[in-house]
């Protein structure tokens, strides 16, 4: 087993919520955690092994689910935290999944695409055994795409020598992907962000934006939000940020972005948004202080610490990232009276949508873009709207609220099925 901490903020919630006594000791660790070595013989002939792992956290909701990620600092810890998260994130939009994380430690921005398919295949071949619609259904997460996802379903399908489309989600849609899939978490951002800015009274076009990151849920996220009134002054990528007060368009840098990747014939995108004209350059740091309505982090975990905490001046933060404050960070931003819409609710969107891929993949049905966004939109909304009403009434923090609705949706679960109130003399 991985080590792990329960946060501090669920054993508060545990201690002070009506929730079955035996929960705290189900969460003090993940259910499974496998290790896997992953093969990858290179284009020149060479043999190169990296670690990975596959974390069921919790399945008291039902399989697993959640993403699968390549990154140099993948690690058995950060599987696990992401995969807790993953758990919280379920229960909270009332999905019929437990939490589960994955990934590889690997830099795949130094393999070719065929390199990658192979590392991709191999890793599916690696924990095969503890995957599949009834168990685990993993999908993309940072630097995984459809196609990549594609390739692993291909693979998974071979090994059992049987059509799975609901084994993996976020696939290409000729594959058994959803409509919708692509944008689905940065839409999911935008309609919560839309909800708290409708309780402030607050209209799009009188509301700046400062977008960190700028991959699949940054980017759609800045064009979704342009495209319908809000202002998009600063964004920022792996390489570089732009600013313009007057405003950037985000659509622009995006298909450049595109267009340059699909140039190369390369997987990743080696280009920056300060190639394009339209915005100052500044330094990447500088792009958290800025002066706006609301500070977007899209980029990875821990962008926001103890130590810049202090630099942020927009009074709403809006994670699309997995974890991007860190707790230290939390507290200060609550103490100065910044809102924070947290990750489990506003990056949903995603996994809401890959839970439609996975009932589609099920049953065979096919719906189109439109059913899918207002599906969407009706779940977020309505869980928006439900996470805004407990911080009020209770005078707590959304995430705090979140986790609060989560954890009472898992220990509905738990007495259901029988918990030591059974045995109480």
């Amino acid at each position: 087993m991985t080590d792990f901490k329960l946060p501090d903020l669920m054993t508060r919630i545990l201690d002070t919520r009506d929730v079955s006594p035996d929960l705290g000791s189900m969460l003090a660790q993940p259910k499974r955690a496998l290790g896997v070595a992953v093969p990858l013989r290179r284009d020149d002939g060479s043999l190169d092994v990296y670690p990975g792992w596959r974390v069921q956290f919790d399945t008291t909701l039902g399989p697993a689910k959640g993403g699968i990620r390549f990154h140099p600092d993948v690690t058995a810890e950060e599987c696990t935290q992401l995969a807790f998260w993953m758990t919280i994130k379920c229960a909270l939009l009332n999905l019929p999944f437990g939490g589960g994380k994955g990934g590889v430690q690997v830099d795949p921005k130094t393999l070719s695409p065929l390199e990658v398919e192979r590392l991709s295949r191999n890793y599916i071949g690696a924990i095969a055994d503890i995957i599949g619609p009834d168990m685990d259904i993993p999908a993309p997460d940072v630097n995984t795409d459809a196609r990549i996802m594609g390739w692993m379903a291909d693979e998974y399908g071979t090994i059992k020598r049987s059509h799975q489309p609901a084994s993996i989600t976020g696939k290409p849609v000729c594959l058994g992907g959803s409509e919708g899939r692509s944008q689905a978490t940065g839409r999911g951002a935008l309609i919560v962000l839309d909800a708290w800015m409708k309780r402030q009274d607050r209209k799009p076009e009188d509301v700046t934006l400062a977008v960190q990151g700028f991959g699949n849920a940054g980017a759609h996220f800045a064009c979704l939000a342009h495209d319908e009134g809000y202002k998009v002054v600063a964004v920022s990528d792996s390489r570089a940020a732009i600013h313009s007060q007057d405003g950037l368009d985000p659509q622009k840098l995006l298909d450049y972005k595109e267009r340059e990747k699909e140039l190369s014939g390369a997987l990743y995108a080696d280009s920056s948004v300060k190639e394009r004209d339209g915005g100052e350059e500044i330094e990447q740091s500088e792009l958290l202080g800025l002066d706006v309505d609301v500070l977007v982090l899209a980029a990875m975990e821990d962008a926001v610490t103890g130590d810049n905490v202090g630099d942020i001046r927009a009074p709403v933060v809006l994670e699309i990232a997995n974890g991007p404050v860190s707790v230290e960070a939390d507290e200060a931003l609550a103490k100065d009276g910044k809102t924070v819409l947290p990750d489990v609710l506003a990056n949903a969107g995603g996994v809401t949508v890959s839970y439609y891929e996975w009932v589609q993949g099920r049953t065979g049905e096919r719906w189109s873009e439109r059913v899918v966004n207002e599906r969407l939109a009706e779940r977020m909304q309505d869980i928006a709207e439900r996470c805004f009403d407990l911080a009020a009434e209770e005078d707590i923090p959304m995430r705090e609220a979140a986790y609060s609705l989560a954890v009472d949706r898992i220990a509905d679960a738990v007495r259901s099925r029988g918990d030591r109130t059974y045995f109480a003399g």
